[in-house]
């Protein structure tokens, strides 16, 4: 079997990018609809060397519109949306600009290899994928250039956000210690809508931070999409998958969240909103359960690999895997004959069997494509640096740990735990050193 190691560096989710290139209808509602409008640019913004300008901004509020209107999400007022997505695009300079003076680089075989995924998520081919974003109006150029800077920018993250956050052997034996001593522990499945009030903000924008926070829970209280204002309005890294941030036990989320989702059950919203040093938040609890010991969730896949060639493009290689799957879910072919007689892994004589694996086993674009998947479920190809993948996953079961992968797992838990507080933090010191200059618009 083959061992997939993981990447130290993350690439680029096809959620990400189909936000930023606009990619989430089918090619054929794509092609009819109109290019983005083009209007006399100017500068919104200058962040250290960079420029911020109107068009990039329109044609961000534009991709988050399509992206509302397929989804059928509610959007703030229009006014309250531009203020959010220019001070995204800030927030992102801010990050680029650092990631450059710090020496970080996405060489041409990487950022290829993050553009094909893009290509081979969206079932299209290269060429294919130019020709969908021209017809969104979207520079070609400009894209490489966008998934290259998000690429940078999550490095530059990982880098610095996971070297600040010590985790010591007290932290893991107490943090044990509590896991034991409450064999009931609960554990919660939240969604949260965060309503960012930046650092030092004076009383009026706090206030009207709090008036856009009530707003949205009164919407959803009246019945109103959690999911959608939370996509919509939340700052958090969440906010794309509805503000739901997964199941964790009660010691890893902060306490002001515990002191009040104990008391709900699973749908309900909390009834007022919570404050911390982020800003306004709005939580939801999507699922609770008790747990004993520590336990991992263990997944078996399987997945049938082709290699691109001079003589095989990654394309092809795509192209023949979706083939493969039409053909299992015809019942026409197994997934395992399949493996056996194309699969260019060692797995390919067991049918493409994996066997068991827990939690960071995988590539993360492999992961994530398999965390993805429900029982017998079977993904679209998946591109990675070992080539073209096709996965099946065949079960999923929680075991217990030893005391090794126990003082592991609590570790992975605290890191977690600490690192949306220590990202804020760090994001918070690179605008206070940054140079941020806005410019009023034209008359």
């Amino acid at each position: 079997m083959m061992s997939l190691p993981r990447f130290s560096r993350a690439l680029l989710t096809p959620l990400l990018i189909s936000v930023l290139i606009g990619l989430g209808s089918p090619l054929s509602q794509a092609q009819t609809r109109r290019p983005v409008p083009r209007t006399a640019d100017y500068i919104l913004a200058v962040v250290n060397q960079e420029l911020v300008t109107a068009n990039e901004l329109e044609l961000r509020l534009v991709q988050v519109r399509e992206e509302a209107r397929r989804t059928g999400n509610r959007l703030p007022p229009d006014d309250e949306l531009r203020k959010q997505l220019l001070d995204a695009l800030i927030d992102e300079r801010v990050q680029i600009t650092y990631a450059r003076e710090t020496g970080i680089r996405v060489d041409d075989a990487e950022l290829e290899r993050a553009v094909g995924n893009v290509a081979a998520q969206n079932q299209l081919t290269a060429t294919q994928l130019r020709d969908r974003l021209r017809a969104e109006g979207i520079d070609y150029t400009r894209f490489r250039n966008n998934v290259r800077d998000q690429i940078m920018m999550e490095r530059s993250r990982e880098r610095e956000v996971q070297a600040r956050i010590k985790i010591t052997d007290g932290e893991i034996d107490d943090y044990l210690a509590k896991q034991r001593g409450d064999a009931a522990n609960t554990q919660f499945n939240i969604a949260q809508v965060l309503v960012v009030v930046p650092e030092g903000a004076s009383d009026a924008v706090v206030a009207e931070r709090e008036a856009v926070a009530q707003a949205a829970l009164a919407r959803i209280q009246a019945g109103g999409s959690f999911e959608a204002e939370a996509k919509a309005l939340s700052g958090d890294a969440n906010k794309d998958k509805g503000g739901e941030i997964g199941l964790r036990p009660a010691a890893r989320l902060p306490e002001i969240f515990v002191n009040v989702v104990r008391n709900l059950t699973p749908g309900q919203v909390s009834p007022t909103l919570l404050r911390s040093g982020a800003g306004f938040h709005i939580l939801k609890v999507i699922e609770r359960r008790d747990a004993g010991d520590l336990t991992v969730t263990q997944t078996r896949a399987r997945h049938i690999l082709i290699r691109p060639t001079q003589q095989v493009t990654q394309q092809a290689a795509s192209r023949r895997l979706l083939e493969f799957k039409r053909q299992i879910e015809s019942g026409a072919k197994s997934f395992e004959s399949l493996a056996r007689e194309h699969s260019e892994d060692g797995s390919g004589p067991q049918g493409g069997d994996l066997g068991w694996v827990a939690p960071g086993a995988f590539v993360p674009e492999f992961e994530e494509a398999m965390n993805g998947l429900k029982i017998n479920g079977i993904s679209e190809p998946v591109v990675s640096r070992f080539g073209v993948h096709l996965i099946q996953v065949v079960g999923r079961r929680e075991v217990q740990v030893d005391v090794k992968q126990q003082r592991e797992q609590a570790r992975a838990a605290l890191r977690e735990q600490k690192y949306e507080e220590v990202h804020t933090d760090w994001l918070r010191e690179l605008r206070a050193r940054a140079y941020i200059e806005m410019r009023e618009p034209p008359q």
